[in-house]
């Protein structure tokens, strides 16, 4: 996850992953990794206390690669992959190709209402009020 003006969405995801099992590692991605979004805000030091700080996460990984492979599964033990149900098809493929593959991909519901996009949307309307 990126995890940018961290929110109860992210927390409401985090929850829901750690119901699948009874460790949570979360994987933080670094500033560029994240193609699919505009540069984060917070900086990864910013991002990596605030995802600690959740009561559901066991450990966080600080400049997770945005494309998951065996290697990497492997070297943390991961036996599931999660991300949130707002990705396209096309964008699974490319990030999850190999957890898919390995059949341990999951998606999880996307939290209505709330997005890091939207509270940038709505500081951007405060400012020119």
């Amino acid at each position: 996850m990126v995890a940018d003006l961290f929110h109860y969405g992210h927390v409401n995801f985090l929850r829901q992953a750690r119901s699948h099992g009874d460790f949570l590692l979360v994987g933080v991605h670094a500033d560029d990794a994240a193609v699919y979004k505009p540069r984060p805000i917070m900086t990864m030091e910013e991002r990596v206390a605030s995802v600690e700080g959740c009561r559901y996460v066991d450990e966080v990984v600080a400049n997770a690669p945005l494309e998951i492979d065996r290697e990497w599964i492997e070297k943390h033990n991961i036996d599931l992959v999660m991300h949130g149900d707002d990705f396209s098809s096309e964008l699974e493929e490319l990030c999850y190709k190999v957890p898919i593959e390995m059949g341990i991909y999951r998606t999880i519901g996307y939290t209505p209402g709330i997005s890091t996009t939207e509270i940038k949307a709505r500081i951007r309307a405060e400012k020119t009020e």
